[in-house]
């Protein structure tokens, strides 16, 4: 072992190596005027000398790890030629460090640099980022340690093992041991009892901020504010309607004059015209129809026979479904329904209405495809391709179309059936049954999701339920003739009004807000009525979804049950031909007085129809 003397060891105690240095602890020292490094008062406490003694002979025994000393030599050597050349006076050098941490509470440090020793007072070295800066002459020394391993120990005197150890390991002999430690006395190795913690962030404390920011919230806080003081500021600066509803522009301006004024007025044109049009269609049905079919009855039997096109055959089917369901709806007992439905007490009387207007749109829905599917048939047996399968395809088509429209005539008569002894009631049933329907109706339409497409079906079945509803009113009033007593005719007025302004009032509401939820324009509406225009002047395409597709054969069925019985009080009493007479009479007054009212009416929509569609041309021209 080396013997030192008494300065070596006073030279030794006085000198100690410093933590991991922070940024104030590497600035916060220097040298003293006889080279000594000062430090303030926060660095760990000096080595002894025995202490650094006893660090020797340990390092001396772990010397004889000969693989260990060769790998780092090795990359001493390494990184030794790679650092060649150094940093002159007054520059920087950035020497990058490598901190490890084990996870067993020991902690490695790798430090890739180059150590340097100042001799003067203005050198300053700063290495916890390896930042290397010299004010003075800066000497390089040529055995300086490109790689440095050291291990933290839970002992007493860790500071001067770790000393030690970075001596020995990094090739200095016993013999410039002293020399060695007062070469490196200004370096910086870290401590060992020093371990790097991160900083928590401090918690919210809530008393602090409002401490802190009592200023500011003093406008917020309003519960430390005076009633008084807390009212006029309310008044002069307060919450206000315009803070919790931004400001419009003309695009919403826009928006609510269509759901106000523009959708209303053009659903209801669209609506009164498609009524008319729907109308049109019925007095065809029990004019023009019987008509065709007699002039077809005659030129195929006089002279020479032919056979029927797909049009007549057409014909023929229609009216013989409506026959088929006139006579089977002679054979039904109204008044059996009415006391069916009005003795019932489990279900109330709005909602059977509303289960037979459901069955109303299914088999509505079902008798277009029905008349398809029939049509197509007599386009078959038309064909000169005329083989059994044909006709006894056309044959169970049209059982099945007969069976189809007479269950919807049984719906419709059950409706109309329900209105009436809703009328007829005094226990406020009628509004009962308008208010459950129409909002009804309103809730699942309203609040989903449509498209243009959608909307056009939708204001159709709009149309077709209106001239349902006609067809109801005109039978309670058929009812009223034959049963009621008193002045009757002034309630049935008021009724009827009642019934329509509902239903005036419903699709106005609906429309108007579908299309402002789902942004459709009002020019929309104005499109739906050009394409029935052109329905009734028959220009339209071969794309028929366009179409209001309504099919008069039920209420036709419903209508001739429901006057039947009046007709029936106008005929005398006498011998039959008498009466045969009168029923004629009044058959053919009854045809002309339908007659001229399809007249009218076709001639009044053909002309709105050619002026609507011209009006619509010019403004598309005049738009482009």
């Amino acid at each position: 072992m080396m013997m030192m003397d008494e300065d070596d060891r006073h030279r030794i105690s006085t000198r100690w190596f410093p933590r991991a240095a922070s940024f104030d602890d590497l600035f916060g020292h220097g040298r003293s005027s006889n080279g000594d490094v000062t430090t303030s008062s926060s660095h760990s406490p000096p080595v002894t000398a025995d202490e650094i003694l006893e660090d020797q002979n340990q390092s001396k025994r772990r010397k004889s790890r000969g693989s260990k000393k060769n790998k780092s030599s090795k990359k001493r050597n390494k990184r030794r030629n790679k650092l060649q050349g150094g940093s002159g006076s007054g520059e920087i050098q950035v020497l990058p460090t490598v901190v490890e941490l084990e996870c067993n509470g020991d902690m490695k440090i790798e430090n890739d640099s180059r150590f340097c020793q100042a001799r003067s007072l203005g050198d300053t070295v700063f290495e916890s980022g390896s930042i290397v800066e010299s004010g003075g002459i800066m000497q390089e020394r040529e055995s300086s340690v490109s790689s440095v391993k050291l291990r933290q120990r839970n002992v007493n005197g860790g500071g001067g093992r770790l000393r030690d150890e970075f001596i020995e390991e990094n090739g200095f002999s016993n013999d410039n041991t002293r020399d060695s430690r007062e070469s490196l006395m200004g370096l910086w190795v870290p401590d060992a009892n020093h371990e790097k913690k991160l900083e928590k962030e401090l918690s919210l404390d809530w008393g602090k901020v409002m401490d802190e920011h009592r200023v500011n919230l003093e406008g917020i806080m309003s519960t430390e504010m005076s009633p008084s003081r807390y009212f006029m500021r309310e008044i002069y600066g307060g919450n206000t309607m315009r803070n919790t509803i931004s400001v419009g522009n003309e695009k919403e301006r826009q928006k609510v004059y269509n759901t106000m004024f523009h959708v209303p007025l053009k659903c209801e044109r669209l609506i009164l015209t498609g009524f008319f049009v729907c109308l049109d269609s019925f007095l065809s049905l029990l004019t023009v129809v019987p008509l065709r079919i007699l002039i077809s009855l005659w030129s195929i039997f006089n002279g020479q026979f032919r056979w029927p096109d797909a049009t007549e055959l057409s014909d023929f089917g229609c009216f013989m479904i409506l026959a088929s369901g006139v006579v089977i709806l002679q054979l039904t007992d109204i008044s059996l329904i009415y006391h069916i439905i009005r003795g019932q007490g489990v279900i109330k009387l709005y909602v059977v209405y509303n289960v037979l207007e459901i069955f109303d749109k299914l088999l509505q829905s079902l008798g277009v495809d029905i008349l398809q599917v029939l049509f197509n048939s007599a386009e078959g047996v038309a064909s000169s391709d005329r083989t059994l399968f044909v006709f006894l395809r056309c044959f169970m088509d049209h059982v099945i179309a007969t069976v189809i429209f007479i269950l919807h005539s049984f719906i419709l008569l059950a409706q109309a059936i329900t209105l009436s002894t809703c009328i007829i009631a005094h226990n406020n049933a009628l509004m009962a049954l308008l208010v459950s329907n129409n909002f009804a109706e309103i809730k699942s339409n309203v609040f989903k999701k449509f498209s243009k497409e959608n909307l056009h079906n939708v204001i159709f079945n709009d149309i077709i339920e209106i001239f349902h509803i006609t067809t109801f009113i005109l039978f309670v009033l058929a009812q009223n003739i034959l049963e009621a007593e008193g002045s009757w005719f002034g309630n049935f007025i008021n009724n009827a009004i009642l019934v329509y302004a509902c239903e005036l009032i419903i699709d106005i509401i609906k429309h108007a807000f579908l299309a402002n939820f789902n942004d459709i324009k009002p020019d929309a509406y104005s499109d739906f009525l050009e394409d029935l225009c052109k329905q009734v002047l028959n220009a339209q395409s071969d794309d028929t979804r366009k179409n209001l597709k309504f099919i008069p054969l039920a209420p036709a069925c419903v209508v001739i049950k429901t006057l039947t019985p009046i007709y029936a009080t106008l005929l005398p009493y006498g011998p039959l031909p008498w009466r045969w007479f009168w029923i004629i009479f009044w058959s053919t007054l009854t045809f002309l007085i339908l007659a001229i009212s399809k007249i009218l009416v076709g001639v009044t929509l053909n002309r709105l129809a050619t002026w609507y569609i011209k009006q619509r041309t010019e403004r598309k021209q005049h738009v482009d």
